[in-house]
């Protein structure tokens, strides 16, 4: 692939079957803290293990709204607080060497409170608007696993190439429209994306690609553990295929999010 996951990329075990040596494959082994109970990592194992991160997310995200409900100035300090530590958490999982549950899970729930307050302010201004990007995120991460598991989309390098570019220059274009935004070069609060062309603010039509590129990275992820499983990689590496599906979807929430505010404004 010419732009894989950093939180699988740190693995050898996540690349395409028939590439990983018997050699790596037992160093990964050796270095579990149970080798020798180890078992290897199936799909299963790593989509039971989502359910759980999702679950400490949900409790966040609960916990995060409440608190700024009940007390907003608390709750905007603490999101912030959550913005570095979640942060720090995830740099910290992307590259640890041997994935630690205990750290995924403490990001999850680091996540979810900044998710929650951050919702609570979309939904303040826009009623009911979390519902809908609910419903909306479950519905893209619905049909694309279910494309996948037919077999109808894959990951390919030629879709990767493209995935790239399309990613640098989402990063660039939002970079140059927070930096308009906080000198007032544009008064609208979406910036750029808030500028209508025939019509049609321009951040609905950004969005709209942006929740497709999140949508193929959920392709990748579950590509990378469907390959972890067939190297027959150490179970505990089912933490890191759940870690990155969670932030893949937490991308694709906020940016349906986004484009519903937009849109409504």
């Amino acid at each position: 692939m010419a732009l894989n996951n950093p939180a699988y990329t740190q693995n050898k075990g996540f690349a395409e079957p028939g590439t990983l040596s018997a050699s790596d494959l037992q160093a990964m082994y050796d270095n579990s803290p149970n080798a020798v109970a180890e078992a290897p990592m199936t799909v299963e194992g790593s989509l039971m293990k989502s359910i759980a991160m999702f679950a400490f997310l949900i409790v966040g995200a609960v916990a995060g709204w409440m608190i700024a409900e009940a007390n907003p100035s608390l709750g905007m300090t603490l999101m912030t607080i959550s913005l570095i530590v979640g942060f720090v958490l995830a740099m910290v999982n992307i590259f640890k060497k041997n994935p630690s549950p205990a750290l995924m899970l403490a990001y999850a729930i680091v996540e979810g409170f900044l998710v929650g307050v951050l919702s609570l302010i979309y939904n303040t201004a826009f009623d009911g608007i979390v519902l809908q990007a609910v419903l909306a995120t479950f519905a893209v991460v619905g049909v694309t696993l279910a494309l996948f598991a037919s077999g109808k989309i894959r990951a390919s390098a030629r879709a990767a190439k493209i995935f790239m570019i399309g990613m640098i220059s989402y990063l660039v274009f939002s970079l140059v429209n927070m930096m308009l935004v906080m000198f007032g070069a544009i008064k609208n609060p979406y910036g750029i994306g808030g500028i209508e062309v025939f019509g049609i603010p321009l951040g609905i039509v950004i969005g709209v690609l942006v929740v497709i590129m999140a949508a193929y990275s959920l392709v990748l992820d579950f590509d990378f553990i469907k390959n972890g499983a067939a190297n027959k990689i150490p179970r505990k590496y089912e933490w890191t295929g759940a870690f990155g599906v969670m932030v893949t979807v937490i991308w694709l929430y906020m940016e349906i999010l986004r484009i519903l505010a937009i849109a409504r404004n």
